[in-house]
Protein backbone atom coordinates (compact mmCIF):
# COMPACT_ATOMS: atom_id res chain seq x y z
CA UNK A 1 0.00 0.00 0.00
CA UNK A 2 2.71 2.48 0.96
CA UNK A 3 4.28 1.95 -3.02
CA UNK A 4 0.98 2.88 -4.53
CA UNK A 5 0.69 6.35 -2.16
CA UNK A 6 3.62 8.04 -4.20
CA UNK A 7 2.46 6.91 -7.51
CA UNK A 8 -1.49 8.19 -6.33
CA UNK A 9 0.32 11.39 -5.42
CA UNK A 10 2.07 11.86 -9.32
CA UNK A 11 -1.09 11.15 -11.27
CA UNK A 12 -3.36 13.76 -9.14
CA UNK A 13 -0.08 16.24 -10.28
CA UNK A 14 -0.33 14.97 -13.81
CA UNK A 15 -4.23 15.34 -13.99
CA UNK A 16 -3.79 19.28 -12.91
CA UNK A 17 -1.22 19.79 -15.34
CA UNK A 18 -2.81 17.95 -17.49
CA UNK A 19 -6.09 19.97 -17.60
CA UNK A 20 -6.35 23.95 -16.60
CA UNK A 21 -9.85 26.02 -16.09
CA UNK A 22 -9.77 29.32 -17.94
CA UNK A 23 -12.47 31.79 -17.74
CA UNK A 24 -12.85 33.31 -20.93
CA UNK A 25 -15.45 36.28 -19.87
CA UNK A 26 -14.90 38.28 -16.93
CA UNK A 27 -18.57 39.92 -16.46
CA UNK A 28 -17.63 43.24 -17.50
CA UNK A 29 -16.61 43.54 -21.15
CA UNK A 30 -15.62 42.04 -24.31
CA UNK A 31 -12.15 42.04 -23.62
CA UNK A 32 -10.71 39.13 -25.42
CA UNK A 33 -13.58 38.56 -28.01
CA UNK A 34 -14.67 40.49 -31.42
CA UNK A 35 -17.07 40.94 -33.16
CA UNK A 36 -19.89 43.43 -34.89
CA UNK A 37 -21.86 45.77 -32.64
CA UNK A 38 -24.87 43.09 -32.33
CA UNK A 39 -22.62 42.26 -29.34
CA UNK A 40 -22.14 43.41 -26.04
CA UNK A 41 -22.36 43.41 -22.22
CA UNK A 42 -25.55 43.93 -20.38
CA UNK A 43 -26.58 42.70 -16.57
CA UNK A 44 -22.58 41.54 -16.67
CA UNK A 45 -23.65 38.73 -19.72
CA UNK A 46 -22.55 38.42 -22.86
CA UNK A 47 -25.43 39.46 -24.84
CA UNK A 48 -26.22 39.10 -28.84
CA UNK A 49 -28.91 41.00 -30.31
CA UNK A 50 -30.65 41.58 -33.42
CA UNK A 51 -34.10 43.66 -34.04
CA UNK A 52 -36.04 44.91 -37.05
CA UNK A 53 -34.70 47.93 -37.23
CA UNK A 54 -30.94 46.33 -37.14
CA UNK A 55 -31.09 42.78 -38.43
CA UNK A 56 -28.15 40.63 -39.26
CA UNK A 57 -27.47 40.04 -43.12
CA UNK A 58 -26.04 36.37 -42.27
CA UNK A 59 -24.98 34.55 -39.57
CA UNK A 60 -21.97 36.53 -37.51
CA UNK A 61 -20.23 35.54 -34.38
CA UNK A 62 -18.64 36.97 -31.03
CA UNK A 63 -14.81 35.32 -31.76
CA UNK A 64 -12.87 34.55 -29.17
CA UNK A 65 -8.94 35.59 -29.19
CA UNK A 66 -7.44 32.15 -29.02
CA UNK A 67 -7.62 28.74 -30.22
CA UNK A 68 -8.79 25.43 -28.63
CA UNK A 69 -7.80 21.70 -29.72
CA UNK A 70 -8.06 19.14 -26.82
CA UNK A 71 -11.00 20.83 -24.46
CA UNK A 72 -13.57 20.92 -22.15
CA UNK A 73 -15.60 23.94 -22.71
CA UNK A 74 -18.86 24.90 -19.82
CA UNK A 75 -21.09 28.31 -20.22
CA UNK A 76 -25.12 29.32 -19.28
CA UNK A 77 -26.67 30.00 -22.04
CA UNK A 78 -30.46 31.85 -22.82
CA UNK A 79 -32.07 32.12 -25.87
CA UNK A 80 -35.08 33.93 -27.00
CA UNK A 81 -35.99 33.62 -30.37
CA UNK A 82 -33.95 32.67 -33.09
CA UNK A 83 -31.16 29.75 -33.34
CA UNK A 84 -27.56 30.11 -32.04
CA UNK A 85 -24.62 27.71 -30.82
CA UNK A 86 -21.08 27.70 -29.83
CA UNK A 87 -18.69 26.81 -32.72
CA UNK A 88 -15.05 25.48 -31.52
CA UNK A 89 -12.07 24.15 -33.68
CA UNK A 90 -13.31 26.21 -36.10
CA UNK A 91 -11.41 28.83 -38.83
CA UNK A 92 -12.82 32.69 -39.74
CA UNK A 93 -13.85 32.96 -43.48
CA UNK A 94 -14.76 36.03 -43.82
CA UNK A 95 -12.89 39.10 -41.52
CA UNK A 96 -15.00 42.12 -42.48
CA UNK A 97 -18.38 39.93 -41.01
CA UNK A 98 -17.18 37.64 -38.33
CA UNK A 99 -18.08 34.78 -40.54
CA UNK A 100 -17.00 31.52 -38.61
CA UNK A 101 -16.77 27.87 -40.56
CA UNK A 102 -16.97 24.48 -38.52
CA UNK A 103 -17.96 22.44 -35.66
CA UNK A 104 -21.26 23.86 -33.63
CA UNK A 105 -22.69 22.77 -30.41
CA UNK A 106 -26.40 24.11 -31.66
CA UNK A 107 -28.99 25.39 -29.65
CA UNK A 108 -32.06 27.03 -29.99
CA UNK A 109 -35.45 28.80 -28.93
CA UNK A 110 -36.90 25.96 -30.39
CA UNK A 111 -37.47 22.35 -30.00
CA UNK A 112 -35.46 20.00 -32.14
CA UNK A 113 -31.98 21.00 -32.26
CA UNK A 114 -30.46 22.17 -29.45
CA UNK A 115 -27.14 19.44 -28.51
CA UNK A 116 -26.61 18.89 -32.33
CA UNK A 117 -23.56 19.04 -34.00
CA UNK A 118 -23.91 21.07 -36.97
CA UNK A 119 -20.99 22.12 -39.23
CA UNK A 120 -21.50 25.24 -40.15
CA UNK A 121 -20.72 26.48 -43.71
CA UNK A 122 -19.20 22.41 -43.95
CA UNK A 123 -20.88 19.16 -44.13
CA UNK A 124 -24.34 20.09 -42.25
CA UNK A 125 -25.95 18.66 -39.59
CA UNK A 126 -23.31 15.82 -38.63
CA UNK A 127 -25.23 14.05 -35.56
CA UNK A 128 -28.94 14.76 -34.37
CA UNK A 129 -30.07 14.80 -31.12
CA UNK A 130 -29.28 11.24 -29.25
CA UNK A 131 -27.37 9.82 -31.59
CA UNK A 132 -24.30 8.10 -31.13
CA UNK A 133 -22.52 8.43 -34.79
CA UNK A 134 -19.23 7.71 -36.74
CA UNK A 135 -18.45 9.74 -39.13
CA UNK A 136 -16.19 8.12 -41.85
CA UNK A 137 -14.99 9.33 -45.66
CA UNK A 138 -17.22 9.38 -48.32
CA UNK A 139 -16.41 9.98 -52.37
CA UNK A 140 -17.06 13.72 -51.79
CA UNK A 141 -15.12 15.05 -48.38
CA UNK A 142 -18.81 17.27 -48.10
CA UNK A 143 -20.67 14.00 -48.05
CA UNK A 144 -19.53 12.01 -45.45
CA UNK A 145 -20.97 8.46 -44.32
CA UNK A 146 -22.37 9.01 -40.75
CA UNK A 147 -23.35 5.68 -39.37
CA UNK A 148 -25.29 5.64 -36.60
CA UNK A 149 -23.85 3.14 -33.81
CA UNK A 150 -26.39 3.90 -31.29
CA UNK A 151 -28.96 5.69 -28.95
CA UNK A 152 -28.54 8.43 -26.17
CA UNK A 153 -32.44 8.53 -25.23
CA UNK A 154 -35.29 10.33 -27.43
CA UNK A 155 -34.75 13.44 -28.51
CA UNK A 156 -38.20 14.35 -26.88
CA UNK A 157 -37.02 13.24 -23.43
CA UNK A 158 -33.53 15.43 -23.67
CA UNK A 159 -35.74 18.15 -25.04
CA UNK A 160 -37.79 18.09 -21.59
CA UNK A 161 -34.64 18.71 -19.93
CA UNK A 162 -34.30 22.20 -21.77
CA UNK A 163 -35.32 25.17 -20.44
CA UNK A 164 -37.57 27.35 -22.27
CA UNK A 165 -36.70 31.16 -22.42
CA UNK A 166 -34.08 30.31 -19.16
CA UNK A 167 -30.17 29.58 -17.85
CA UNK A 168 -29.02 26.47 -19.25
CA UNK A 169 -25.66 24.80 -18.73
CA UNK A 170 -23.72 23.53 -21.93
CA UNK A 171 -20.98 21.38 -21.66
CA UNK A 172 -19.19 20.19 -24.84
CA UNK A 173 -15.97 18.01 -24.75
CA UNK A 174 -13.55 17.61 -27.27
CA UNK A 175 -10.46 15.31 -27.46
CA UNK A 176 -8.82 14.05 -31.03
CA UNK A 177 -11.99 13.05 -32.83
CA UNK A 178 -14.54 11.71 -30.08
CA UNK A 179 -16.92 15.22 -29.62
CA UNK A 180 -19.63 14.87 -27.34
CA UNK A 181 -22.13 17.85 -25.94
CA UNK A 182 -24.31 17.78 -22.81
CA UNK A 183 -27.01 20.04 -22.18
CA UNK A 184 -27.83 20.85 -18.36
CA UNK A 185 -26.32 17.13 -17.56
CA UNK A 186 -27.80 15.08 -20.12
CA UNK A 187 -25.72 13.93 -22.68
CA UNK A 188 -26.97 15.26 -26.61
CA UNK A 189 -24.75 13.18 -28.83
CA UNK A 190 -21.60 11.11 -29.01
CA UNK A 191 -19.69 11.66 -32.49
CA UNK A 192 -16.05 9.86 -33.88
CA UNK A 193 -15.05 11.71 -36.50
CA UNK A 194 -12.66 9.95 -38.58
CA UNK A 195 -12.72 11.43 -41.78
CA UNK A 196 -9.36 13.80 -42.57
CA UNK A 197 -11.38 17.25 -42.89
CA UNK A 198 -12.39 16.92 -38.91
CA UNK A 199 -10.90 19.68 -37.74
CA UNK A 200 -8.52 19.03 -34.66
CA UNK A 201 -7.96 22.74 -33.70
CA UNK A 202 -9.17 26.06 -34.36
CA UNK A 203 -11.30 28.82 -33.13
CA UNK A 204 -14.31 29.76 -30.20
CA UNK A 205 -17.08 31.43 -31.29
CA UNK A 206 -20.54 32.55 -30.15
CA UNK A 207 -23.30 32.74 -33.32
CA UNK A 208 -25.99 35.23 -33.81
CA UNK A 209 -28.21 33.39 -36.17
CA UNK A 210 -29.71 35.47 -39.49
CA UNK A 211 -33.59 35.81 -39.58
CA UNK A 212 -35.93 36.93 -37.16
CA UNK A 213 -35.17 39.42 -34.33
CA UNK A 214 -33.91 37.03 -31.29
CA UNK A 215 -31.59 37.83 -28.24
CA UNK A 216 -28.89 35.21 -27.04
CA UNK A 217 -26.74 35.34 -23.88
CA UNK A 218 -23.92 33.82 -22.21
CA UNK A 219 -21.98 33.57 -18.93
CA UNK A 220 -19.81 31.62 -16.73
CA UNK A 221 -17.92 30.44 -19.75
CA UNK A 222 -14.80 28.28 -18.59
CA UNK A 223 -12.63 26.26 -20.91
CA UNK A 224 -10.21 23.54 -19.76
CA UNK A 225 -7.74 22.99 -21.98
CA UNK A 226 -6.33 19.18 -22.30
CA UNK A 227 -2.61 18.86 -22.87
Amino acid sequence: MKLLTPFLALAALCAAVVAEDKVLFNGKDLTGWKGLDFWSVEDGVITGRTTKEKPTKGNTFLVWEGEVADFELTFQYKIVGGNSGVQYRSRLVDEKGFVIAGYQGDFEAGKTYSGILYEEKGRGILAKRGQKVVIKEGVDPKKPKIEVTGSLGKTEEIQAKIKAEAWNEYRIVAKGGHLRHFINGVQTVDVTDETAVGAKKGLLALQLHAGPPMVVQFKDLVLKEIK
